[in-house]
């Protein structure tokens, strides 16, 4: 199977997770829009669910497919997240935030009674950090926010390359208004401490550090969709 093939049987497996009437956290990406899709083959067969977007592309896609699409603010509680993620190891913790949505999906997953992780193989380590780590500043003083996280790179023992992302040569802007900067690292080896350090730099709005959130993990593999559940 390819990687797509894989990532879309992890999403139709998070089907068996939905029941009817539940409220439901859509994911933002590759991985999550099959989830979408299939969701909305449900809905058009009697399914009766409501979702709430963790970006505006995926509100655009949802509602495209006829799914009933309402706020954070209408449904604080939801009953589960399904999104992808860009790494996550064998403690549940995760890097997202890839697509720029780490924010919002940070939110929907922490407003969810669980979040359903749906993936492929590759993106399984050993230890996270082979994937940038995004973390979501103000646009205010960003050159200054930078070196303090450089700082907490080293208080965790961790040097890093400090990267702005660009969208068509121009400083890239999340649906929150605020800039990304990626962080080269390699290997994360306290993932928890690193994760505490960035929240309380200021100037860091939220990092793609997703610790003590997911709580099932499906899949894709050449032999079938792998379940993974936190005791």
């Amino acid at each position: 199977m390819t990687a797509d093939e894989q990532k879309k049987a992890a999403a139709l497996a998070a089907l068996d997770y939905v029941k009817p009437g539940m409220k439901l956290g859509l994911g933002t990406g590759s991985t999550a829009n099959h989830f979408i899709t299939a969701l909305a083959e449900k809905v058009k067969a009697g399914l009766d669910v409501q979702c709430v977007a963790t970006s505006r592309a995926t509100f655009e896609l949802g509602q495209s497919l006829g799914l009933k699409m309402v706020t954070l603010e209408q449904q604080p509680y939801l009953d589960i997240t399904v999104d992808g993620a860009d790494e996550f190891d064998d403690k549940f913790q995760l890097i997202k935030g890839g697509g720029g949505a780490l924010l919002f999906e940070k939110i929907v997953a922490t407003s969810s009674k669980y979040m359903i992780v749906i993936a492929d193989q590759s993106k399984k380590v050993a230890t996270l950090g082979k994937f940038p780590l995004p973390v979501e500043v103000v646009p205010f003083g960003v050159n200054a926010t930078a070196w303090k996280l450089e700082r907490a790179l080293r208080i965790c023992g961790l040097k890093g390359r400090l990267v702005m992302r660009l969208k068509d040569g121009r400083p890239f802007v999340t649906d929150g208004g605020n800039a990304i900067i990626d962080i080269s690292l390699g290997a994360i080896n306290d993932a928890d401490r690193l994760g505490n350090l960035l929240s309380v730099t200021p100037g860091v709005v939220d990092h793609g550090l997703f610790i003590g959130i997911c709580g099932i993990i499906l899949m894709g593999t050449d032999d079938g969709v792998k379940t993974f559940k936190k005791a």
